[in-house]
């Protein structure tokens, strides 16, 4: 079973589902807290440069408190100014790839490290030999979708790219993971 799986006991079907209405909204949960982390949520989720006043309205504060924190999410590098009239914000991907790769090297040890990698590689060439193909991208859904059906094919491409992205941040972990008392090297995995 995955970690992620539901386990069959886990519902036994007698019980009736909840009360959506009595659910807090995902709107109040977003404005509740901290203002701090509500600008880092709104941040978070920034793929274009965005207004400060658009931020501070996503974050549910005032414009000026928004733009000190925008500030120092700035010079702590995790979302890049935009200067002009007026100016923009928007997340550093780098930075939380970093992020990411620094917490793997934190909750692993170079064993786990290279063995999740090998099993992903292991899990990504399966998925080149069914697909005949280097890459996901190089995959038309509507050629995969002649053999197995189109969910199917959508479904196994997009684990794919997942497997990708995994073992792109795993390798990273890897290649810079001091083992312990050591400096840091490389492991070949």
């Amino acid at each position: 079973m995955d970690i992620t799986d539901i386990p069959d006991d886990a519902y036994a079907g007698e019980e009736s589902p909840p009360d959506i209405d009595e659910l807090e909204s995902p709107e109040s949960l977003l404005k509740s807290g901290p203002i701090r982390e509500r600008v880092l949520n709104v941040v978070t989720g920034l793929r274009t440069p965005t207004k400060v006043s658009d931020i501070a309205d996503l974050a549910d504060c005032d414009t000026e408190t928004a733009r000190d924190y925008l500030e120092w999410f700035d010079e702590m590098g995790m979302v890049h100014r935009h200067d002009g009239r007026p100016v923009r914000y928007e997340r550093n991907d780098a930075y939380f790839q970093w992020r990411r790769i620094d917490r793997i090297r934190e909750d692993y040890s170079t064993q786990e490290i290279v063995e999740t990698l090998s099993d992903t590689l292991e899990q990504i060439e399966d998925y080149r030999e069914q697909f005949d193909a280097n890459d996901p991208n190089g995959v038309s859904l509507l050629e995969a979708s002649r053999d197995i059906s189109t969910e199917d094919a959508w479904e196994a491409l997009s684990e794919w790219k997942t497997l990708e992205r995994r073992a792109a941040l795993l390798d990273a972990a890897r290649r810079d993971h001091p083992a312990s008392g050591s400096t840091t090297g490389h492991i070949d995995a």
